[in-house]
């Protein structure tokens, strides 16, 4: 090939390894790798995979580290000075060479072990910190990404330090494998950048192994049935950063959500799990770090086994860990279980476009679904990639992170992101696909909670209803229907009707229970509960891109005003509102999940996607708690969630049958209509207005733990939806002949107390938009 021809092809990206920047020349290992005096490699063990402290032959201590690269021609261990041990103690010295802690020491690992590159180091103790350098052919058009002067980060890395890319206002361009001003941009990704990244990217840190049967003996998980859940969405950081109760030096951070003021808050509330949006180790993408702002959700991981470093109060270099663990156990000493959100659908190297990190540079090929050219990704994530969960290696991962979590840092469950994505095969979703199939029979993680987000954004990705037995799922069907009837625009009460008894037409198959369903009506993603009836249109701007984010399909209506208003009426209404919202969720029959805050009346000004603003528009406002306009909705919720936990018809194990199973005729669900009559099939179709529900305590099917048979009281819920009162008569025996008032949502507010009698066969007003909950007294 000519000179000219050859440049052609350089340009056009078209020559593996082409396009290196003039001043630098590809690394090469072999026979000039740069390893320390007196720093020597024995062969170690290729598992367990990361790495682990441990006594070696002879009694010497030192690290096993372990990497499966399969596709990788030669790695290099790299090894960083460190100030400390990871436990406070000061004594972790480093790499054995007296080097600095800015110090890389390059040390070749030779043994090669089903595809997994190992090796120990004697002398190196917890604290360090370390990252590897892979090797391998350049060449994006068949998929192969490596490129040794990229540091990656172990994936089994425990503890993350260093390196925070906020810290550089930008992603800097040494931490991308390809050249990223290449003038030819349509093949910037196909040109390779050998410029060192050690500098600018994170570094994986050597802990402490804690055998979790000592590390847990005295914990006690709570271990709370599905059917007695209340599960309660917070942010670490947004939960605690303004809590006036929680010393400042804790705000932010997995201490003071262990804090007591923390979790008195929890417990007063009642919920029995918090879900914490994820808190494993997560990147900032570039877009929003040249805008000032961090992705603060963290739905961008790349250390799966790592708890995110930024929520340590207690430094990074390892002590994450240890905190971490601590906040678990007074979650549980308080009755609260721990659930994860997790994100294995992708990570935070985004497209062919993106930093390279991690797994990019580990084995492109063997991490990521590619398409069919191999250049770029397959992406049923929207986030421009998605990991290659049906490779064994990939799979591995992913279920070694979560035993890790349960047996080692005692998390209760895990909600997967996008679990749709998980659960495809080659290209479709299926519900008998490897994932699927193994965590069913995992001896570890079938016996935790396991929610799926059924969905992903690929072709055939919504899947709600589908996932099989173990799981249970967020239920959109029943937000959007709770939402539109509240608003007035559910055309019709049929779909409601299933999403508050359980929704039966979803799950009532293969042995699935009410419980399968997690009702929500507002999540982090979208609207709070306030600017759900505050606010029909969203309001991104603050978000910095022309207010093009976040979804244009909230289902909500702002009472007469858009934003925030004196209006006294509009803002009687919208507490109301939110009034009846939390009420109907927690009547519901399914799982209830609350996100942090609703039942202060938090705001977030009408931005629905809030995912980059980690600043007071996402921190709980605590001081709502001492407003007068807002503590009622915080008793109501309290009470509504004591009232849940006291009565079993609420929170039943299996679903209504609708049959009478005694002679009177009375059946264990009932519905009427507003003249007391029960509904016919023509009533389902009329428009929405009013609906009641009979729940029977007489008829819920099971037994206690001493085999007696499970008995309750007998509830009616009135719910009225509509804009001026209505008559409703009560109905009369066999399903009472009189009831107790014990909820109404008109009346909440000012603070009365309810209690009234009223006879069966009589009528009732309901107050406009209003919920009614009657206790059969006789």
């Amino acid at each position: 090939m000519s000179s000219a021809a050859e440049q052609e092809a350089v340009q056009e990206g078209r020559v593996p390894g082409g396009g290196l920047l003039p001043a630098q020349a590809a690394p090469v290992l072999n026979g000039t790798a740069r390893t320390a005096p007196g720093v020597s490699v024995w062969p170690g063990a290729p598992t367990p995979l990361g790495a682990r402290f441990r006594t070696g032959p002879d009694g010497v201590s030192g690290t096993n580290f372990a990497l499966w690269a399969g596709g990788a021609e030669s790695v290099e261990l790299c090894l960083f000075g460190t100030a400390d041990d990871g436990n406070g103690n000061g004594n972790g010295g480093g790499n054995g060479d007296g080097s600095g802690a800015g110090a890389e020491v390059r040390v070749p690992l030779t043994e090669l072990t089903h595809e997994i590159w190992h090796g120990f180091v004697p002398g190196v103790r917890p604290g360090q910190r370390y990252g590897f350098r892979v090797h391998g052919r350049w060449d994006p058009w068949t998929g192969a990404r490596w490129n040794p002067a990229k540091l990656l980060l172990d994936p089994y890395a425990r503890a993350v330090d260093g390196a925070g890319q906020d810290e550089f206002g930008s992603l800097p361009p040494q931490v991308y494998g390809h050249v990223r001003d290449w003038p030819q941009q349509h093949v910037a990704d196909t040109v390779r950048d050998d410029r060192d990244s050690a500098p600018y990217v994170p570094k994986g840190v050597v802990v402490h192994d804690d055998t979790p049967g000592d590390e847990w003996a005295d914990d006690r998980r709570p271990k709370t049935p599905w059917a007695d859940s209340v599960i309660y969405e917070l942010h670490v950081k947004g939960f605690t950063k303004l809590h006036p109760g929680i010393p400042e030096e804790l705000r932010g951070t997995y201490a003071g959500l262990a804090h007591p003021a923390a979790i008195e808050h929890l417990v007063a509330l009642g919920v029995t799990a918090v879900e914490l949006l994820p808190v494993q180790q997560f990147a900032h993408e570039d877009h929003l770090l040249r805008r000032g702002m961090k992705n603060y959700w963290g739905y961008n991981s790349i250390g799966y086994f790592a708890p995110h470093a930024a929520y340590a109060a207690s430094g990074t270099n390892g002590r994450q860990v240890g905190e971490f663990k601590r906040m678990v156990r007074a979650l549980h000493a308080a009755g609260i279980e721990v659930i994860l959100d997790v994100v294995y659908n992708h990570t935070a190297e985004a497209s062919e476009l993106g930093p390279t990190l991690s797994l990019r540079g580990i084995d492109n090929r063997g991490y990521y679904r590619l398409q069919g050219d191999a250049r770029r990704y397959a992406d049923y994530t929207g986030c421009g990639n998605t990991l290659h969960v049906v490779q064994p290696h990939v799979l591995r991962l992913i279920t070694d992170s979560l035993r890790y979590w349960v047996t080692e840092m005692g998390v209760d469950g895990f909600r997967f992101d996008l679990a749709a994505a998980l659960a495809r095969s080659m290209h479709d979703v299926d519900m008998l696909s490897p994932f699927l199939a193994v965590i069913a029979q995992d001896p570890v993680l079938r016996r935790v909670k396991l929610i799926a987000e059924p969905w992903d954004v690929g072709s055939g990705g919504y899947q709600v209803g589908a996932f099989p037995p173990l799981w249970t799922e967020w239920n959109d069907r029943y937000r959007n229907a709770v939402r539109d009837f509240w608003r007035g625009a559910l055309p019709d009460v049929r779909d409601l009707g299933y999403r508050l008894s359980g929704s039966s037409d979803l799950y009532a198959w293969g042995g699935r229970r009410p419980y399968a369903s997690v009702n929500f009506v507002t999540a982090h993603d979208g609207f709070t509960l306030r600017d759900l009836v505050s606010y029909e249109r969203k309001h991104n701007e603050a978000n910095g891109e022309g207010n093009r984010d976040g979804t244009d399909d909230n289902r909500a209506w702002n009472c007469g005003a858009e934003g925030e208003t004196d209006d006294t009426l509009v803002r009687g209404l919208r507490r109301r509102q939110l009034r009846n919202l939390l009420t109907t969720l927690l009547l519901s029959t399914g799982v209830p999940m609350l996100v942090a805050g609703d039942e202060l009346g938090r705001t977030q000004r009408g931005n629905n996607n809030a995912y980059c603003q980690d600043n007071e528009i996402s921190w709980l406002d605590w001081s709502l708690l001492d407003d007068p306009d807002w503590r009622p909705l915080f008793d109501l919720t309290s009470r509504l969630i004591a009232l849940r936990h006291a009565h079993p018809v609420l929170r039943r194990r299996a679903f209504f049958s609708g049959r009478s199973h005694s002679a009177d005729g009375l059946r264990d669900l009932a519905w009427f209509t507003a003249a007391g009559t029960e509904m016919t099939e023509q009533d389902w179709y009329a428009p929405a207005g009013t609906l009641g529900m009979f729940l029977s305590g007489r008829d819920i099917p099971g037994r206690d733990a001493r085999g007696v048979p499970v008995t309750d009281d007998s509830f009616l819920a009135v719910l009225h939806a509509g804009d001026g009162p209505t008559d409703f008569a009560l109905p009369g025996p066999p399903w009472a002949q009189s009831y107790e008032v014990v909820v109404d949502t008109s009346r909440e507010e000012q603070g009365e107390t309810p209690g009234l009698v009223h006879r069966a066969g009589t009528p009732i007003t309901i107050p406009p938009r209003s919920i009614l909950l009657l206790k059969v007294v006789s």
